[in-house]
């Protein structure tokens, strides 16, 4: 019973210095913060607080959550993108039907972007059709925005297919994906830590914990494509579109006239945007409080012509 009892409340240490370690991890930045964990660490062992091989694991740990809320760069961002497009294209086929239409869309999106906030990233934006009839679309972190041929079908101006893609780069420039990545990355290895501390984890399953993070954020950033954004990032996404379609020179309203025809085509789509997406009335009562703070000359008609003779 002794020795159970031991055991026991070296378990309780092992757990109320995991406890201590996510608290550390709320107060230090993250750069600081691997070091200082593995310091205090060693310290405890030092004055006979915690064994050596808690101090062992308390350290690991530091350095796991630490890798996990290191900064993203812009060329990780372009190829976690580049994995995030290669599952979107094991699920849809790229549409080849229309050369004009894929140039055309590509030019409206350089519009956007070269009068963005961020007209520069890794490797470029660049807009593909799906082969899908389903009304949707998605934008990796990479900068790989895919627009459904279904989506495409909804529109009825160029300021409305401007709208779409605004809201995609929206996405992009915001890190929506990235802030996930690293929310994910950074909850995985806390309550990793906090619930294996009890547990007096071996080496193998120590080093495999300061591995997690690096081997599990395509997996993560896939799971994004079938739940989604959060809704307030989707609100966020048209707020920004819309900020950057006056800036280009569209309609802010734009996004208004796409949310109707999309309201008008969602009703018999159980998938797609609707899975994902808040209904279109909820994004236009948000967008209609928004659009009034834009002021831009109505030069709708010049784009008309071009529509009609790129869409047919």
């Amino acid at each position: 019973m002794t020795g159970f009892k031991r055991g026991l409340g070296r378990q309780s240490l092992a757990a109320g210095m995991a406890a201590l370690f996510v608290s550390l991890f709320l107060l230090w930045s993250c750069e600081s913060l691997g070091d200082t964990v593995s310091i205090g660490a060693q310290v405890a062992n030092a004055l006979g607080v915690i064994p050596a091989e808690t101090a062992d694991f308390i350290s690991t740990s530091g350095q796991a959550i630490s890798r996990a809320a290191e900064e993203i760069t812009p060329e990780q961002e372009y190829y976690i993108g580049r994995a995030v497009g290669a599952n979107i294209l094991s699920r849809y086929k790229i549409w080849q039907g229309n050369d004009s239409l894929v140039k055309y869309l590509n030019e409206i999106c350089m519009v956007i972007v070269i009068n963005s906030p961020r007209p520069e990233i890794y490797n470029g934006y660049h807009v593909a059709i799906l082969d899908s009839t389903e009304i949707n679309a998605f934008a990796t972190p990479g900068g790989h925005i895919f627009i459904t041929r279904g989506l495409l079908a909804c529109a009825d101006s160029e300021d409305s297919l401007a709208a779409v893609i605004a809201h995609e780069i929206g996405h992009i420039q915001l890190q929506h994906s990235i802030k996930a990545i690293k929310n994910n990355r950074i909850t995985s290895a806390i309550m990793t830590t906090a619930s294996s501390a009890a547990r007096n984890l071996g080496n193998d399953e120590l080093k495999e914990l300061a591995d997690i993070m690096d081997e599990s954020v395509n997996e993560i950033v896939t799971t994004l494509i079938d739940r989604g954004y959060s809704q307030e990032q989707e609100f966020d996404a048209d707020t920004a579109a819309m900020s950057l379609l006056a800036a280009a020179g569209y309609d802010p309203a734009g996004i208004i006239s796409m949310l109707r025809q999309l309201e008008r085509n969602l009703r018999n789509q159980t998938g797609g945007l609707t899975k994902t997406h808040p209904t279109p009335a909820r994004r236009i009562e948000r967008a209609q409080d928004t659009v009034l703070k834009f002021k831009v000359p109505d030069t709708r008609s010049y784009r008309t012509a071009r529509y009609r003779q790129i869409t047919g």
